[in-house]
């Protein structure tokens, strides 16, 4: 699978953005809760000053000069519990008994915190020396942590939300911005997608710096393939022509010499097999000529200007009246006033080689039918015979060029492919059904309507069906 830029810009946009975002958070979490659990514990070490004030040293020994509801008051706390010890060493002068050993700060007097474990609970505890005139004593007071717990959990919360929150923030504008950017590529791909396979015009190098060597580089490719096209179509047209006449003439001098030798037996047979031959070579010449007409490009279509059809169809079907007499073929014509946006020679070309396909392959006794008319807004032509038909399967093939059907009887298999491209180049549509009222194949040829032809627009899809 094809890497998407798009992708990668939003990966190593967001993936970066992401990681910085949520460490920034936890950063936040630390400079919000180091001053939270200072005040925290400031308040604790009260209770500790507080303790402090009350002790008594006289000669017979430290006290505590703690009433009881004194103590209440001391141990109550909101959702905490209060634990407080005074010693004298390991004297427990007042307080809780189970009070684990104090960390002290060493030589230093004022309030130690740090936390511990109190009753099979975490707790909070602040310690402190208190110097007096014989000795010295120590105090310590804990709290529970669940008021603490509940603060770390309301910041870590605040901070990843409004991490999440900065998050999706920043992709979307990421999002947005690497969309934005990347519309002239789509635009791009979007005018490219919307040509005709055969449309050659440059493309716009008013694109973004990053993208005019792309431009710049199909453009060039453009030009190479347009300038192969035209040489390819300049040779095949110019070998056509010139061998139009030579051909020609080849043609009435073997007339002639067939004339002169009359009752020869020996020698007309082999005349009338060059001749046969060579009027082959002058069908499949005029065919190549047809064919480089009617490669579909752009330049033609803009060519184009309304024609009658059905006068087109009326001159070239009388050029086939004698050929198909010659099978005791039935060709007739029905034809109704219809109007087609097209040139005429391309067309003239097709109406031939559909006819001459028709009358080819329809077996002597047949009937070929042309018709023209009007179906909605769109002109069509119709081409009906009782040949021997074409299976389902073959009707996509058979517009392919050099492809034959039936080997036996005479042609180059270029007639049809003639007959596609310059439908392609008229936004026609062809299709191939079975004949109404008999064996054999119907043709049909939709154009688009006259008032709505375009062409630049898409061409309309060749699509042989069984109707």
């Amino acid at each position: 699978m094809n890497r998407s830029i798009r992708a990668g810009l939003l990966m190593w946009l967001i993936g970066p953005l992401m990681v910085i975002n949520f460490v920034g958070a936890v950063a936040m979490y630390k400079l919000a809760w180091g001053p939270a659990e200072d005040t925290l514990d400031h308040n604790l070490a009260e209770i500790a000053y507080d303790l402090r004030a009350m002790l008594r040293d006289s000669s017979e020994g430290v006290d505590v000069d703690l009433p009881l509801a004194v103590e209440r008051v001391l141990r109550t706390r909101q959702e905490e519990n209060i634990f407080f010890v005074v010693r004298d060493g390991t004297h427990v002068i007042a307080g809780d008994s189970d009070f684990p050993s104090l960390l002290l700060p060493g030589s230093e007097r004022h309030p130690h915190a740090y936390s511990g474990r109190l009753r099979r609970e975490d707790v909070r505890i602040v310690a402190m020396e208190v110097p007096l005139e014989s000795r010295t004593i120590q105090i310590g007071v804990a709290e529970t942590k669940h008021e603490r717990h509940a603060l770390q959990s309301r910041l870590l919360s605040t901070q990843l939300a409004l991490a999440c929150a900065v998050l999706i923030a920043s992709a979307l504008a990421i999002w947005f911005a690497v969309r934005k950017e990347l519309l002239p590529l789509r635009t791009m791909q979007a005018e490219l997608d919307a040509r005709r396979p055969r449309e050659l015009d440059l493309v716009s190098e008013k694109v973004p710096r990053e993208l005019a060597s792309l431009a710049r580089a199909i453009n060039g490719l453009l030009l190479r393939v347009e300038e192969d096209g035209k040489a390819r179509h300049s040779f095949l047209a110019n070998v056509a022509h010139q061998l139009r006449t030579p051909l020609a003439g080849l043609k009435a001098q073997l007339s002639l010499l067939r004339d002169k030798q009359e009752g020869n037996n020996d020698t007309v047979p082999i005349v009338d097999l060059v001749l046969n031959t060579t009027e082959r070579m002058i069908r499949q010449t005029n065919q190549l000529l047809a064919l480089a007409r009617a490669e579909p490009t752009l330049r033609a279509a803009k060519q184009m200007h309304p024609l009658q059809l059905d006068a087109l169809i009326s001159e070239a079907v009388r050029d086939f009246v004698w050929a198909a007499d010659q099978k005791h073929i039935d060709i007739g014509f029905e034809l109704e006033p219809c109007r087609v946006m097209g040139d005429a020679f391309l067309l003239r070309d097709m109406i031939d080689n559909i006819v001459d396909n028709a009358v080819r392959y329809t077996p002597s006794g047949g009937s070929v039918t042309v018709r023209c008319g009007m179906s909605g807004d769109r002109a069509q032509l119709t081409v009906e015979d009782s040949g021997p038909g074409i299976p389902v399967t073959e009707r996509d093939n058979i517009f392919s060029r050099f492809y034959r059907l039936d080997t036996a009887t005479p042609g180059s298999g270029l007639g049809l492919a003639i007959v596609r491209d310059i439908a392609t180049t008229h936004n026609a549509m062809v299709r191939v059904t079975d004949a109404r009222h008999s064996t054999g194949a119907l043709f049909l040829i939709q154009f688009p309507p006259v008032d709505m032809w375009n062409p630049m627009q898409s061409q309309l899809p060749l699509t042989p069906s069984a109707g």
